[in-house]
């Protein structure tokens, strides 16, 4: 019998390798742990646009916790089933912040009703959209509209993020502003964005604004209640900011071998890196009841 009931598995440096492709090795773990009565979920911070190729790589039928948790979404369908919206304040207050490193600022919308995934304000006028934006939203055939105000969103009320990209000269001093202006009514995220081949420079970060209840945990918590699951039934698997909520609410969290510091410090295990197959190589523990292959971490205290 698996030691869980419940798998929750991110996208970017996770269940994805640099080659940002699912290995033939997890997509075989996946199939076996779905044999085991195991319900994979994966949570990611990417829109449900975004993540269209990985989900039908492993043959993703369960709902997806997509946009770092703010939405839950069938992947079949495409229909939204639980979602947490920005209130209007807090989205032009965002906007604001994200203006004033001459950004442009990437709202994110639920595209299951309006059919469009971003609002980009300003795109086209002095704050310009990332090269590498515009290479994502490219490469991933995302649907985008432009405004020259945030004032002029035609729909305010499907708002579930604001984000911006920058090199960390600038995005790291909005950081700080973030945090000490609204830190306490926001869930902010910075990372390392995911570049296109050959890219160099200066490193880039993502910088997401969420409303403080939209997290992966939150996400897969609701999707627990609807199926009287227990969390302690419950593994994560993450490498980044945005999976700490997930690693700490889960029953057994586990890092990947490439995560960051804080991701490993907060989990109970550590799995080989997203090269190595470190998703399979956790599912086998699992399935087995064997965590031996993985490093045992003392901190979280599982």
């Amino acid at each position: 019998m698996a030691m869980i009931d419940v798998l929750a598995i991110d996208l970017d440096g996770t269940l994805l390798g640099r080659d940002k492709a699912v290995s033939r090795a997890n997509i075989e773990a996946i199939d076996r742990a779905r044999q085991a009565g195991v319900d994979v979920l994966i949570c990611t911070g990417r829109g449900l646009a975004e993540s269209r190729l990985a989900l039908r790589a492993i043959g993703q039928e369960l709902p997806v916790m997509v946009a770092g948790g703010s939405i839950v979404a069938d992947p079949v369908s495409g229909e939204t089933l639980h979602r947490i919206e920005m209130g209007a304040d807090l989205v032009h207050r965002a906007v604001e912040l994200f203006h004033s490193a001459q950004s442009a600022a990437m709202v994110l919308k639920d595209p299951s009703s309006i059919g469009y995934d971003y609002l980009i304000v300003d795109s086209e006028d002095e704050f310009p959209v990332h090269d590498i934006s515009r290479w994502w939203f490219e490469d991933h055939g995302i649907q985008t509209r432009s405004a020259r105000s945030v004032h002029h969103d035609e729909h305010p009320e499907h708002t579930v993020r604001v984000g911006m990209c920058a090199e960390v000269s600038r995005s790291n001093p909005v950081t700080a502003r973030v945090l000490d202006e609204i830190g306490g009514q926001v869930e902010l995220h910075d990372f390392p964005c995911v570049k296109p081949d050959g890219h160099a420079g200066e490193e880039v970060h993502i910088l997401e604004i969420f409303d403080k209840r939209a997290t992966k945990w939150n996400a897969i918590d609701w999707y627990l209640q609807k199926q009287n699951i227990d969390p302690t039934r419950v593994a994560a698997i993450g490498d980044q900011v945005n999976d700490l909520t997930m690693i700490h609410g889960a029953g057994i969290g586990i890092a990947m071998g490439n995560a960051i510091d804080e991701v490993k410090d907060g989990s109970s295990y550590v799995t080989a890196s997203n090269d190595e197959d470190g998703v399979a190589v956790a599912i086998e523990c699992l399935l087995s009841g064997d965590v031996s292959r993985m490093k045992s971490r003392t901190m979280k205290g599982h």
